[in-house]
């Protein structure tokens, strides 16, 4: 049986002077937002292949965290996060930031813990059907694994059009590691006043829940289940040194459940189009897909383990799920973006181009392109099994 290399990127974004921390894409425009160690925030245009704006938003000392965008905030806006210890809102006015944020949150918190916005379901995750007629390869993480065979292609029939539904009305709140280390915390972006704390501190100073001893929060994903309806059922999930921990913000002092799949700590976690599993990448040589499950109504809820797979090279900074829920995503420190069957938990290909460690990646929402940073100071496209229209 015939078998191909790995795809070349389709693009390679020249322009930041220092390592690019974070890539994603805007909500409904092919737009790309993508933020430097050096404080600056670059918007590409994903079609022209070619820098719309640039912007210094934080200091070059500090640099940019995370930038992030979602259709519950809005198309027209974007936020960052700095290592100084601040969250900037910004609004994108023809093509560009603007001058000046509209809301600044002053966190207090420096570390790189990456914020989270709130995630809600995807119509097409719900409805898609599995790609059963992927053809599954040994995953064999060198620089010589080759792609699926050509009769791979025949995948793509099966694959649907992935747009997420937009939101436009949706709780504008950001998931930041706290002022310590080990707690996370809640704010509004329209207000920017803290609205809750995990674990919830309880009168004393105190809280029911111990945190401190699993070490410094290393990502967070916030979400809404499905079943959920308005405020009180916004459910949100901690990752900590090695552990995961799944809290329900109506419950803020006791979580739903928490593991430990990882021995290294989780350094990034990803949930999938439906909210009810995700990814999570660590420090060491796993890569763990899991499912969630949260009986409405209860306070319990499981975490298992759907997929382990083993890495030869440790080191996950980045990890992401397609919208439709079928292709799942991991950027390592061997340089590499490995692509995975996200239901069946098989390797599908590995991704050469960076010449340094891959920071993030990051998929379009009209599931058609992947972007990938490095600190090589680069960001690649690729497109790989885009969805076709059934006709």
């Amino acid at each position: 049986m015939s078998k191909r290399p790995p795809p070349d990127p389709v693009a390679v974004l020249r322009g930041h002077r220092a390592s690019v921390s974070d890539v994603c894409f805007h909500p409904s425009n092919p737009i790309l937002f993508t933020g430097s160690s050096d404080g600056e925030l670059r918007i590409w245009d994903a079609v022209q292949h070619r820098t719309i704006s640039s912007s210094w938003v934080h200091s070059a000392a500090h640099g940019v965290v995370c930038v992030a965008a979602s259709p519950i905030i809005g198309d027209n806006k974007l936020v960052s996060q700095g290592r100084d210890g601040t969250v900037k809102y910004w609004d994108i006015k023809d093509g560009g930031l603007s001058r000046s944020p509209s809301l600044t949150i002053k966190t207090n918190s420096y570390h790189f813990c990456k914020l989270s916005l709130m995630k809600k379901p995807c119509a097409s995750a719900r409805q898609a059907e599995g790609p059963e007629h992927y053809h599954d390869m040994d995953f064999k993480g060198t620089v010589n694994a080759e792609m699926m065979s050509d009769s791979s292609g025949k995948a793509q029939e099966n694959l649907t059009e992935c747009s997420d539904v937009a939101h436009p009305e949706g709780p504008k709140y950001v998931a930041i590691a706290g002022e310590q280390s080990s707690e996370v915390e809640i704010w509004d972006l329209n207000t920017a006043e803290r609205i809750a704390q995990l674990p919830q501190k309880c009168i004393g100073g105190s809280s029911n829940y111990c945190t401190k001893s699993r070490g410094m929060c290393m990502a967070v994903q916030a979400f809404l289940p499905s079943e959920s309806q308005g405020f009180l059922n916004k459910r949100f999930l901690i990752y900590e040194d090695g552990t995961m921990v799944w809290w329900d913000i109506r419950n803020p002092g006791v979580p739903i459940t928490s593991v430990k799949f990882h021995l290294e700590p989780i350094l990034s976690i990803c949930i999938d189009g439906s909210c009810s599993g995700g990814i999570s990448g660590a420090a060491d040589k796993k890569v763990v897909i899991f499912s969630l499950d949260n009986p409405m109504g209860r306070v319990y809820g499981s975490c298992i383990v759907k997929k382990e797979i083993c890495l030869e090279q440790p080191g996950v900074s980045g990890t992401s799920v397609r919208s439709d829920s079928k292709i799942a995503a991991t950027a390592g420190w061997d340089h590499r973006i490995r692509i995975f069957n996200y239901r069946k938990g098989s390797a599908l290909a590995i991704l050469k181009y960076h010449r340094a460690m891959c920071n993030a990646v990051s998929f379009s929402p009209d599931c058609k392109l992947i972007a990938s940073s490095s600190e090589d100071s680069t960001v690649a496209l690729w497109e790989l099994y885009p969805p076709q229209c059934r006709t």
